[in-house]
């Protein structure tokens, strides 16, 4: 789940701008890779150790923000790379990412455990590492005290009964904020989704600037305890709201999730190539693929990884999410973006 807490350890490390690095201070012959990714990353510090010792490849990680901003910012530098790989690149900005030149063909050994499944059409350069689909997220428990109905599409959330019910993240500043905008496309096509936001305007939706705001202050089934059951986050999410009884206190809407993957790739002009594709192998090995839904709240994309005992009750995988064509994607983006400030901010 991106923008879970990592510990404080992380918390210094984001505010210092230093990164982390795999390796205990053994000597790998300058054999280093940088990793650029975003804040969520969290694979476990012995991992990477383990990595370092059995590779020699010590991995410096570099956290740039969310999906967004990393693609943003390797966009703005890619003339002088500020990495030799990436990871976190996500299926909203993908098709950008590729538009720019950003990354050089590789096609890991490893991808045909799994990632293959979720291989962008025609292309090499990028290898999917985890899926996390952005749902809506509900809080039963307030919408039955209330004797409220649980939605049951994204139709639904336009009703009277959720009027100042529902928080979405800005789709100019937050990957499920535009994943959800991609949703609505897919769902209401070019003719029908502005008309939508602007019923969910006038039934008082709240847009929040990112995940975090939006789940731990807003959402009334987070920790935070805001005062709206309905949040746009992911079909993870259910599965860190266990209550105390075994059972989880929220649910997502797999009806109208938003198919999001998260790829890794060797950067162009990276200047270890060869550490940079083992860095990508190791992000989509066994050791890395176990660790991903416990540290990052995400699936992985290797096949036949246990996921924990609570995915199977609160956080099942949709069986079928929405997509938009990736040549769509980059082709409109900025109009659908422009036309939802119009109807939502303006």
């Amino acid at each position: 789940m991106r923008g879970k807490t990592l510990g404080a350890l992380l918390v210094l490390a984001l505010v210092s701008g230093c990164s982390l690095t795999g390796g205990s201070g053994t000597d790998t012959g300058g054999n280093k890779v940088v990793l650029v990714t975003h804040n969520s990353f969290a694979v476990p510090q012995q991992v990477l150790d383990e990595f370092a010792k059995q590779s020699g490849i010590t991995v410096e990680v570099s956290r740039r923000g969310d999906a967004g901003e990393v693609t943003n910012q390797l966009v703005l530098t890619k003339s002088n790379p500020l990495a030799d790989a990436v990871y976190g690149i996500d299926s909203t900005y993908a098709s950008r990412a590729l538009a720019q030149g950003l990354l050089q063909p590789y096609r890991s050994p490893e991808a045909a455990k799994g990632a293959q499944r979720y291989a962008l059409p025609g292309d090499d350069r990028l290898s999917a590492v985890d899926v996390g689909d952005v749902c809506l997220n509900m809080d039963t428990g307030f919408l039955a005290q209330r004797g409220i109905p649980e939605p049951t599409s994204l139709a639904d959330l336009t009703d009277p009964r959720y009027k100042d019910l529902l928080v979405v993240q800005n789709p100019a500043t937050s990957s499920p904020g535009l994943a959800f905008l991609f949703a609505t496309i897919a769902t209401f096509g070019e003719q029908g989704w502005a008309d939508y936001w602007t019923k969910l305007k006038a039934n008082g939706v709240k847009v929040a600037s990112g995940w975090e705001e939006s789940y731990n202050q807003d959402f009334s089934g987070s920790a935070g305890k805001g005062p709206r059951p309905l949040v746009v986050s992911y079909a993870s999410s259910p599965s860190a709201e266990i209550g105390q009884d075994g059972k989880p206190r929220t649910k997502a809407l797999l009806g109208g999730c938003y198919r999001q993957v998260e790829y890794a790739g060797v950067l162009s002009g990276a200047k270890n190539v060869e550490g940079a594709r083992k860095v990508v192998d190791f992000l989509l090995s066994e050791k890395v693929q176990s660790q991903l839904a416990e540290q990052m709240y995400v699936y992985p994309t290797r096949e036949g990884v246990a996921l924990p005992q609570s995915w199977q009750q609160a956080a099942p995988l949709p069986a079928k999410a929405l997509e938009l064509p990736a040549d769509q994607v980059d082709k409109d983006r900025e109009r659908w973006l422009t036309q939802w400030r119009s109807v939502v901010q303006g």
